[in-house]
């Protein structure tokens, strides 16, 4: 008896140790995360990119968060502002090009803030579009279902991922797999629909007709609750505009942005410091447009900068003639 009760104490004994020492390395873990966190909120703070009165500088960056209609804003809008010439390479990826040898003056790019680190930032100007968080989940999922079902023409998922592989190689364009973050999503969602396919080939399936629910169809498709509840959407998706913003997405180009999401992540109060860093990065944006009023965002921003625009293309004409003149005009 006095064997067991010394047994329990030892036993009592050691769990209050191991809780011990579970929950100092706890607190240990959010002392490292907030000191890293705070400390990189502090030095963002003091890197923004400053909105001179309303004035476009030399260099356009257009932030392009996607599902807010950045395409159209920019192909039917943006581009119209500028010449040909002036269009960055393409870089919804990655940069593909290095702005100190580039001759360009707009440049629209998934890329998340980060990208900053890349160009001159004296001499840029950014915008961006913003959307109800709500709506661009649901076009995310959406996206994502119908060019991942683009692959379904395929017999299996190994044929469809061949040919991709085969037509990368080929192409010399920038295909929607190569973008962030569909470069993540579309393959996740592409291999759950080759498996519910199979799946249907091995069991009964009751007829879909009359279900009333297009995001529940588990048949078929990944639903939206499953989507939206998996790490993958919550790596990418959740609060996805909010770590684009802060340049902490996991397509940065900041090499501690990993280890400052697994914090935020783990610790979620944290998250209050991402946030206003990503605020204080809008309000020194030279303009913000809202999906849902893409028509009054394009026509407030021309009024904006419209002049401005054309004030830069006639100077950089100017001075590309005066080069030329000076090089045809030299006398021997």
């Amino acid at each position: 008896m006095e064997k067991t009760r010394r047994l329990g104490m030892l036993l009592m004994f050691i769990f209050l140790v191991l809780a011990s020492v579970v929950a100092s390395k706890g607190e240990d873990d959010f002392s490292y995360c907030e000191s890293m966190v705070r400390k990189w909120a502090e030095s963002s703070a003091g890197n923004r990119i400053k909105a001179d009165k309303l004035t476009l500088k030399d260099f356009l960056f257009f932030l392009h968060v996607p599902r807010t209609g950045g395409r159209t804003y920019y192909s039917c809008f943006l581009k119209k502002l500028y010449d040909n010439t002036d269009e960055c390479p393409r870089s919804y990826d990655k940069l593909r090009f290095d702005p100190r040898e580039t001759n360009c003056r707009l440049l629209a790019t998934h890329d998340d803030y980060s990208l900053m680190s890349k160009l001159p930032k004296d001499k840029t100007s950014m915008i961006t579009i913003l959307r109800n968080p709500i709506d661009r989940v649901f076009s995310t999922y959406e996206f994502s279902v119908e060019v991942a079902a683009r692959f379904l023409v395929h017999p299996n998922l190994t044929s469809a991922t061949q040919m991709t592989k085969k037509m990368k190689s080929r192409s010399r364009g920038v295909s929607t797999l190569d973008i962030w973050p569909w470069k993540y999503l579309v393959p996740w969602m592409r291999e759950d629909l080759f498996a519910r396919r199979d799946a249907r080939k091995h069991t009964e399936v009751r007829s879909i007709k009359g279900k009333q629910n297009p995001y529940d169809m588990h048949e078929l498709v990944m639903p939206l609750h499953t989507f939206v509840d998996d790490p993958m959407a919550h790596e990418i998706i959740h609060n996805g505009a909010t770590f684009q913003l802060a340049g902490l997405t996991n397509n940065s180009f900041l090499a501690e942005a990993p280890k400052i999401r697994h914090c935020v992540r783990r610790h979620p109060n944290l998250g209050h410091y991402v946030l206003e860093v990503a605020k204080g990065r809008l309000d020194h944006m030279l303009y913000i447009g809202l999906t849902e009023d893409h028509k009054e965002s394009a026509t407030i921003f021309a009024n904006m900068v419209g002049s401005q625009v054309l004030s830069q293309s006639e100077a950089l004409s100017s001075l590309g003639e005066e080069e030329t003149s000076n090089k045809t005009g030299k006398k021997f």
